[in-house]
């Protein structure tokens, strides 16, 4: 929990961009007790992010938060040099573009204050090249969140070429007293690991169901009762490891390696592409699950939340 509103040494925080991911990291941020000054010039973005806010409350009241005055500390200030003139963290969540969020940086760089941590939600440009713009690149570092920031425990903390060792440590150590589980990726990759992984995945979920093998909704199915439910306790590493009884991980892949790698290699060849007739098709089948968009998400939160408090994952500590 927070000491004299402030979380291993930050109080004051600036989100930049007040969009999905940005009121998301500002729902949470105000729940732990911090002050958030959100900077988006575009209009009616105080309405938006309230109401994002309104939404993430039950479910951070369900991991153990005190929401009960949550928009209290909340500002706006649409001029991004004002607003980060009295930050400690500056969470930027702009538009995936390189030079935006590169003059963004210049502004908040040239305004923070000079111990402010510098932290971008990017889900896929590298630091280093971000960080090109600064007169002190070590500053800066990704704080990748996996949407909903709110929720959701991984943060994935990736260094650039110039990161500081002490910026690294000081994003693990709020991050990880936020309630959160960062994980230090021990070199940049595009996509980072989970986004990776997530695309991988779904790759060959797009194909399965242009091939007509299943439906979308049996896939989700699939995965659902099976590799969702394996890899949210012991990840598909353990998983494999245990699952070459005695001897491991290594009996494992002397035993059923060689025929994964067969499968890996037929589908490299699979052809897989959003075209018109599997953006069509998978069109049509998404009004098979049923309810609005806001009813759907409350649905997976409620679930979420049930997975998290199985795990031990709340905010009660």
């Amino acid at each position: 929990m927070s000491e004299n509103g402030s979380i291993a040494g930050i109080r004051n925080v600036t989100v930049v961009g007040g969009g999905v991911i940005g009121a998301s990291w500002a729902a949470l941020f105000l729940a732990r007790g911090l002050s958030v000054t959100v900077s988006d010039p575009q209009p009616g973005i105080d309405e938006a992010v309230r109401g994002h806010i309104a939404g993430a409350a039950p479910s951070l009241e369900a991991l153990g938060l005190d929401t009960s005055e949550l928009t209290a500390r909340l500002a706006f200030e649409p001029d991004l040099a004002t607003a980060v003139r009295a930050a400690d963290l500056v969470q930027e969540n702009g538009p995936e573009r390189l030079e935006v969020k590169q003059q963004v940086w210049r502004t908040v760089e040239e305004n923070a204050p000079a111990h402010a941590l510098l932290a971008t939600s990017t889900s896929g440009i590298p630091a280093t090249e971000i960080a090109t713009a600064l007169r002190d690149p070590g500053r800066l570092v990704v704080g990748h969140p996996f949407n909903p920031p709110h929720l959701v425990p991984l943060v994935e903390v990736v260094p650039g070429e110039r990161t500081s060792e002490e910026t690294i440590e000081r994003a693990r150590a709020f991050y990880r007293a936020l309630g959160k589980r960062p994980q230090v990726l021990r070199k940049e990759v595009p996509g980072f690991v989970a986004n990776r992984l997530q695309s991988a995945l779904f790759r060959e979920c797009v194909h399965l169901v242009s091939e007509g093998v299943v439906t979308m909704q049996e896939l989700d199915d699939i995965v659902t009762s099976s590799i969702g439910q394996r890899w949210a306790v012991a990840g598909p590493f353990r998983s494999f490891h245990l699952g070459g009884g005695e001897g491991g991980l290594p009996h494992f892949i002397s035993h059923l390696g060689i025929g994964m790698e067969r499968r890996w290699a037929s589908m490299v060849q699979e052809k897989v592409a959003f075209d018109e007739p599997t953006r069509r098709l998978l069109t049509e089948q998404a009004d098979g699950f049923g309810g609005t968009i806001e009813e759907l998400a409350a649905e997976r939160d409620r679930k979420q939340i049930a997975l998290m408090r199985a795990l031990g994952e709340n905010f009660d500590s």
